[in-house]
């Protein structure tokens, strides 16, 4: 008997995606989506259920439709997409919260998988070359995003030892990229002249968005425990990736940058944040050793490769000067075991 999915924030494209990706899955029998909103376009055989996460309502969707593996998506990276930084807070933290009771009572969770992000572990000066799981951010966030999923992984380590009989997945993403991802890295790399930080060229890594629809219905048919850096190989420096581009840059010194980035903010261009700007300095590496090893999980696209087909999204055709050096084509599988240095997120 194949296993029955509840997705949480399926009203947005790349929940909606991986919804409809699980319904084809020969191991699945059902999936229902759940959102306040009906998602936009297509979701194939996903039975959508209109349900507010942060009301205990949830627990009722979960036990009528006797769910067994819960993929949490309902985690937003913008106050603008939200109504604003109090309503951004509640949806993420107390909708977190109410779902993880729910399924605290419901007997039939075996599985749960959240998808998190590497933005758990900050960007700043002292930062290690690369974070592995087991390391914490040398600066705890203090506000918007960054915090949430701080407190929102902490809430799920604490369901975690309280149904130790649940396989609980945590999946820290690189900063996804992809043709039909909006967010703030994306919005930012869409800007006609791009803005960075006078003196600094921060490392990045990315995931590309097949590839995270892939590893979150892996680890959902799987239900490997704990938690992982997810990735693609490789890294890019911000210079690379804005001649990759082929656009033009403006250094500007950082408090200009911060300035600038609450100006379009306010005018509704980009949804630039402090930890973006953090992030633009200082650049962040993870270790992916563990997705390879333990989540048994290989990334068909590298750093460079997902960031070569975003461009070639934005571009149409993307002059071959620009990409020279790189194979935007599906990477053959590690062996297992091997490092993965040098591969990493933003």
């Amino acid at each position: 008997m194949g296993r029955v999915l509840l997705v949480t924030g399926i009203s947005r494209d790349i929940g909606r995606r991986f919804a409809r990706a699980a319904a084809s899955d020969p191991s699945i029998d059902r999936v229902i989506g759940v959102d306040v909103v009906p998602p936009r376009g297509d979701i194939g055989d996903v039975s959508f259920v209109r349900a507010d996460i942060r009301n205990p309502v949830i627990a009722k969707v979960i036990a009528k439709e006797d769910v067994d593996t819960v993929v949490h998506m309902s985690v937003i990276a913008t106050p603008g997409s939200a109504g604003g930084r109090g309503t951004m807070k509640e949806l993420n933290v107390i909708g977190t919260m109410q779902l993880l009771a729910a399924c605290q009572k419901a007997a039939s969770v075996e599985r749960l998988v959240v998808k998190s992000t590497t933005t758990v572990y900050g960007a700043s000066p002292r930062d290690p070359a690369m974070f592995t799981e087991d390391m914490g951010a040398k600066r705890l966030p203090s506000s918007g995003y960054a915090k949430d999923v701080h407190e929102i992984e902490g809430y799920v380590r604490g369901f975690a030892r309280r149904r130790p009989d649940v396989a609980v997945t945590t999946l820290r993403a690189a900063n996804v990229i992809g043709a039909h991802v909006s967010s703030p890295i994306t919005s930012y790399f869409r800007l006609p002249v791009i803005p960075t930080v006078l003196g600094y060229d921060p490392r990045l890594q990315f995931l590309h968005e097949d590839d995270l629809l892939d590893v979150l219905r892996h680890a959902a048919v799987q239900g490997v425990p704990g938690t992982f850096n997810v990735a693609g190989d490789g890294v890019l420096l911000l210079s690379q990736a804005v001649r990759r581009l082929g656009r033009p840059s403006v250094p500007m010194p950082a408090f200009a940058v911060g300035r600038l980035a609450t100006t379009l903010r306010h005018a509704g261009v980009s949804e630039f944040s402090r930890e973006q700007t953090g992030f633009l300095t200082y650049g962040r590496g993870v270790d992916t050793t563990r997705m390879r090893t333990i989540l048994g999980f290989e990334p068909r696209h590298t750093t460079a490769g997902a960031f070569a087909e975003f461009a070639r999204s934005l571009h149409g055709v993307v002059p071959e000067p620009a990409f020279a050096g790189v194979d935007p084509r599906p990477q053959a599988p590690r062996p297992k075991g091997s490092s993965s240095k040098g591969a990493e997120h933003v």
